[in-house]
């Protein structure tokens, strides 16, 4: 297997790494409650999509505590 024959310096790797990040998610608003929402899901806050109420998107994260 190859090795490098001389060593790369800290802004050579730094220049490579620069491309590694995380990209933020598109967000649009939601058209009922004005919330942000991912494209093509339910609105968490109210549970509206496409103009539809959705009660599972409300009731799915929720959880009885008793």
């Amino acid at each position: 297997m190859a090795n490098p024959k001389r060593r790369h310096s800290h802004a050579r790797g730094a220049k490579r790494r620069t491309h590694y990040k995380l990209e933020m998610p598109g967000l649009s608003r939601c058209t009922h409650c004005g919330a942000m929402v991912l494209p093509h899901r339910a609105c968490p806050v109210c549970g509206y999509y496409k103009k539809r109420k959705y009660e599972a998107a409300i009731t799915e994260g929720v959880t009885s505590e008793e």
